[in-house]
Parts: structure tokens; sequence; C-alpha cells
């Protein structure tokens, strides 16, 4: 979500020792690998392994890794690497390791076995007496373990913004993924627009045109009794009037399905005010400086908007919701809260199906986040340029 952060910031993984987790993890899957090449060779196995590592990867980092698909060279080119620089990286901190066991262990070896003749070696380093090796052995493996505690963090990064470089797709992985999501989102909006044509036709037809027709039929009855029964005309007149004055209402709606009103008269910002305060359950506000938004973009947030709080007002049990908007770097980011109780589905009849086909049919994305008992988060992000 962006209204809190989803991972830690990258200084953070920098700590030595969880970098020395790391590095010491990946000098066991390096031995591993070599152990099992054969076994890497099958598909779905070395796919799974290579995801598994980015995901460590963008751990440390604190970056997002999403599932993608990579080529079957840069997974050879990985392994080739992974065996052999995975094997020297975390071999640098089986040593960090061994050198802090040594800080504890030294003195107690150094105490048990006397030095014979006044001198002994640390490290092939002469030490003069039991209380100068007892002294010194633990000095110098002290100041090794700092130098490892100070290298160990930058050398975990670097392996893990290799690891994310090597198994990043393509540009040609990358063009062609592309291509297939907009021939999908082009797929689905050429569906959603056939389906908004044919609601539009259909709430014509079935409302407007049907009283617009009976408008007619009372109009002819009248003109037939304007001669001979002037009470009937005015009667007929009345109905005429109350029946065209619903098809107004109800032609307005219509065209509210198709461009709300009140997005020309009051803009986007004060659009969703409007609607948040109509809302079913009390609603927190935070709308940031909105500039200037294409009129598409405004009225598929204004709909997500609807959709959702309808949503948290007839499923979610909440008692409170939230909605932040945000228009930063040519993205609008519109998210929804609420405390309700959680567990929405895209395939409940609940809306966000209809909510993300929106989104994606101007390129955007939808997260939905709602574990059982809640709270649920709907995020959308529009690109505005």
């Amino acid at each position: 979500m962006r209204a809190a952060p989803r991972y830690a910031p990258a200084i953070r993984a920098r700590a030595p020792l969880r970098a020395a987790v790391y590095l010491f993890g990946e000098f066991g899957t390096a031995a591993m690998s070599l152990l099992s090449l054969l076994l890497l060779f099958h598909p779905s196995m070395r796919r799974s392994w290579a995801a598994w590592h980015r995901q460590r990867a963008g751990r440390l980092l604190g970056r997002p890794v999403r599932a993608q698909s990579i080529a079957l060279s840069r997974h050879l080119y990985w392994l080739g690497m992974h065996v052999t620089l995975g094997l020297a990286c975390g071999l640098a901190s089986v040593v960090c390791v061994g050198n802090a066991l040594l800080v504890v262990a030294t003195p107690l070896w150094w105490w048990a076995s006397p030095v014979e003749g006044g001198q002994g070696t640390v490290l092939d380093i002469p030490a003069l007496g039991r209380h100068g090796a007892i002294a010194f052995g633990p000095s110098v493996e002290t100041v090794l373990l700092a130098v490892g505690c100070l290298a160990l963090p930058f050398l975990a990064t670097a392996y893990a913004r290799l690891t994310l470089a090597v198994l990043a797709p393509s540009r040609t992985q990358l063009l062609a993924d592309r291509v297939a999501t907009l021939s999908r989102t082009r797929s689905d909006a050429l569906e959603a627009h056939g389906a908004e044509l044919r609601r539009i036709e259909r709430d014509l037809h079935d409302g407007t045109q049907a009283r617009l027709v009976a408008v007619a039929m009372r109009l002819a009855m009248a003109r037939r009794c304007l001669d001979h029964d002037l009470a009937t005309v005015a009667r007929m007149l009345r109905e005429a009037t109350d029946v065209t004055e619903e098809a107004m209402v109800e032609l307005r709606e219509v065209l509210r399905g198709i461009y709300p009103p009140i997005l020309a008269d009051r803009g986007l910002q004060g659009a969703l005010r409007t609607v948040a305060a109509r809302g079913g359950v009390p609603v927190s506000i935070d709308i940031g400086e909105l500039e200037r938004i294409p009129a598409a973009i405004e009225a598929v947030a204004y709909f997500v908007v609807t959709e959702a709080l309808t949503n948290v007002a007839k499923h979610s049990r909440a008692t409170e919701a939230g909605l932040r908007v945000r228009h930063v770097e040519d993205t609008l980011t519109v998210v929804v809260t609420d405390n309700g109780v959680g567990g929405a589905r895209e395939n409940c009849g609940s809306g966000l199906a209809g909510l993300r086909g929106r989104a994606q049919a101007l390129d955007g994305r939808v997260t939905v986040v709602s574990p059982p008992g809640g709270p649920t988060t709907i995020t959308v992000e529009l690109p505005c340029g």
C-alpha cells in the first residue's frame, strides 16, 4: 500500500548480521546447486530455484520483486554465477562467523594450553607469555571481525543487486510481455465498452424510450378529445407532463453513467468529497494537490471510489473507512481502506472485477489486500501521462 511502506529501507538490509545470514545462505544454496546441477536443468525446478533467490535478494535490498518470465539463457548464466561467485561470497561470511567464534575460543585455548618456553604464536605471530597470548589473540581476531562486519553488508548488497540484474528479463522479453498485457487490456476494454453500450441501449429502450412513447400516446389522446372533452385533455396533459419529468430523470441517470456531471461541476476533488459524504459509513478523506488530470482518468477514479465505498457499505460491516488520493509523477493513486471483516474476493459479486476492468482499460493497476478479519485496502494506480 502506498499509505505505509511495504518494504524496509535498503539501509536496514545492510546490517552486518542480516548480510552474514544472506551470504551464508547463498554459500549453502550454491553448494547445493553444485551438487544438484543436473536436477536444476529441469525447467520447473530451475525457475522455482531462481525465483526463490530473486525473492531473497529483493528482501535484502528492500525492493518489491514481481514474478516475471525469464529467458533460459539468463537462468543458465545465473546458475553458473551462483555456483562460482555465490560460493566465494558466501565463504566470506563463513570466515566472518569463524572469526566471531575464535574471539571467544582463543582465550580458552591459550588458557588450557601453556605456552612452552614463554613464547607461542597467534596466527603465526609471536606472543610472549600466556597472558600476552590470551590478550593478543582475541585482539587480532576482533579487528578481523570488525573488518568483516564492515565489508559483509556491501558484499551482500552487491551480490543481491547482481542476482536481480542477471535474473531480470531482457528488453525483448519486457517488450513481449508489454505487448501481451496491452493486447489483453485492449480486449478487456473493448468488452467493457461493448457491455457499457448494451447497458445504455437497454436503459434507453426500457426506460426513457418507453416513457416518451407513453407521452406521445397521451398527447395523441388529448388531441382527439380536444373538441369535446376538455377534462380528459387536461388529465392527459398532466400525465404527459409527469411522465416527461420521469423520462428526464432517467435520462440524467443514463448520462451520469457515461460521465458524471458532478466532475464537470466540482472537479475530481469536489466529486470525491461528495461521494465520501454520501457513503454509508464515516469516511476520513486525505486528498493531495491534484494537477490537471485527463477526463477519462477522472471518470475512472470517480467510479472506482464510488464502487469501493459502495462495497464498504454493503459487504464489509465496517464502522469507518478512509480515502487517500495522490497525484505524483504522472500517476494518480487512489487508496480506499476500511476496518471491516475483510475476505473480499473478485469472484463473489463484490464489483472488484469491474473495478479492475475499468482501471486496466487505461493501463492502470489494482491491488486488493483483504485478509479474513480485515482490514481491507484497495489501491488503484492510474497513469496520467
